[in-house]
C-alpha cells in the first residue's frame, strides 16, 4: 500500500490490516530500534515510525520542536487513521506519539482507539529523566548501553552523528510542556515497569488528567527501563487485548 506516509514508515503498511499500531522510536534513536518487535500483534499491523535527522532520514533536519514533528507527522499518517488506530512511544517517543495524536485530532478529526504510554511522565509536568541533563561524553556511554539492550552494537564511526540526533532529540524534549493537560478523546494506556530506575511507574498518575473518566487504564510490567525493546510478552499482549476489546466495542 503506497501513501503519503512513505519516508515516515520503515515499512509500507497493508491494506488488508483491521487495525495497526505505529511505535515511535526512542530519542537518539530511529524505527530499527524495533528490530525485535513482530510484524503483527495478533491480527493488529505493526508499523515503525521513522523521525528525519536518522538512519535512511539522515539527510533531512531535525524539526527541532515536538510541535513540528506532530504537524508533519500527523499530516503524513492522517490517511492511515481509517481504521483501529494505536500509537506507542517509551519515554521520549512517548511524547512524539502523544503530540501526533493530539495533532491528528486537532488538527485532521481523527481519533486514535488507543495511545500506549510506557515510561514517560505527563507532558504538563516538568521535564523528567537524567538523560535529559547529562553531557556529551556521558551520553556515548548511555548510547553504547542502549545499543547493548537492543542487541547490536554502536559503530564508532557513527557515534558523532548519533550523539548530535541525541542531544537535539533531548533539547526539545526539555522545551516541551504544556500549559494545561489537553486531553484525548481516545483511551490512554500508561505502562510502568518494576525496575525502571529511570522513571518509577508511580510517576505515570497524571495521564488521568488527559482522558475522560474510565479511559485511562494502568499496567505495570516486569522489566527494567529498555525492557520494551525485546518485545517481552505481557506487553504484546496488553496492547493486543486492548486494541481488540477497543474494536470490539465500536
Amino acid at each position: 500500500m503506497q501513501t503519503d506516509a512513505g519516508k515516515w514508515l520503515f515499512r509500507q503498511p497493508s491494506e488488508d490490516a483491521p487495525a495497526r499500531i505505529f511505535l515511535f522510536p526512542y530519542s537518539g534513536t530511529g524505527a530499527s530500534m524495533y528490530r525485535a518487535w513482530p510484524e503483527r500483534i495478533g491480527e493488529v499491523e505493526v508499523c515503525l515510525v521513522q523521525l528525519p535527522a536518522r538512519e535512511n532520514r539522515l539527510r533531512e533536519p531535525h524539526p527541532v520542536t515536538y510541535q513540528n514533528l506532530a504537524a508533519a507527522a500527523a499530516a503524513a499518517l492522517a490517511p492511515l487513521v481509517d481504521r483501529p488506530t494505536g500509537f506507542f512511544g517509551h519515554c521520549g517517543g512517548a511524547l512524539s506519539a502523544f503530540a501526533t495524536a493530539l495533532e491528528l485530532e486537532r488538527a485532521h478529526g481523527k481519533e486514535l482507539t488507543a495511545l500506549f504510554m510506557s515510561s514517560q511522565l505527563a507532558p504538563d509536568e516538568e521535564p523528567f529523566g537524567r538523560w535529559l541533563w547529562l553531557g556529551r561524553d556521558e551520553l556515548a556511554v548511555e548510547l553504547n548501553i542502549l545499543a547493548q539492550a537492543a542487541g547490536t552494537r554502536m559503530d564508532p564511526d557513527f557515534l558523532d552523528v548519533a550523539l548530535d540526533v541525541l542531544e537535539e532529540d533531548l533539547a526539545a524534549q526539555r522545551r516541551y510542556r504544556l500549559d494545561a493537560p489537553e486531553p484525548l478523546a481516545c483511551a490512554v494506556h500508561t505502562v510502568g515497569w518494576k525496575q525502571d530506575v529511570e522513571i518509577r511507574p508511580e510517576q505515570l498518575g497524571g495521564w488521568t488528567r488527559y482522558v475522560p473518566p474510565g479511559r485511562h487504564h494502568e499496567h505495570l510490567l516486569d522489566g527494567g527501563h529498555h525492557a520494551f525493546l525485546a518485545a517481552p510478552q505481557p506487553l504484546l499482549d496488553l496492547m493486543g487485548r486492548a486494541m481488540a476489546q477497543a474494536g470490539a466495542a465500536s
